[in-house]
């Protein structure tokens, strides 16, 4: 039971050290990783080092203990269905696109809102 304990405390540390390390934006979701090794794309990191992995997460080092790592990406959740997110894997930027032609940038108004997903659907859902 001490290492479950623990464990939120390595991860209470590892958001607390993501969010003072200066990254692009505010973590969304963290996780910890016992089990992870200091080690990205070949490099070895130590204690308190960090790096962002392919997929936008910001990772540290929190060795011997393992790795903390949390999302950097803010995803838009309100906009209609005929859109779709598009996360930019080298430099983490977000933007919403076309789903018939994603080199076309979708830029919706609050009438062009679909109920079936965002905040939207949250609102039906608690007034329904």
């Amino acid at each position: 039971m001490e290492s479950t304990g623990a464990n939120c405390a390595l991860a209470t540390l590892a958001a607390l050290l993501l969010w003072t390390s200066g990254g692009s934006a505010a973590p969304m979701e963290c996780h910890f990783d016992a089990r992870a090794q200091c080690v990205y794309e070949g490099r070895n990191y130590s204690m308190g080092e960090t790096w962002t992995d392919s997929t936008c997460l910001q990772c540290t080092c929190l060795h011997p203990v393992g790795v903390g790592c949390c999302e950097t990406v803010h995803r838009p959740v309100d906009f209609p269905s005929w859109c779709e997110v598009r996360v930019e894997q080298t430099s983490c930027k977000v933007s919403l696109v076309q789903s018939a032609d994603r080199r076309l940038p979708c830029f919706p108004g609050d009438h062009d809102l679909s109920p079936s997903h965002g905040s939207l659907k949250l609102q039906q859902q608690l007034e329904g």
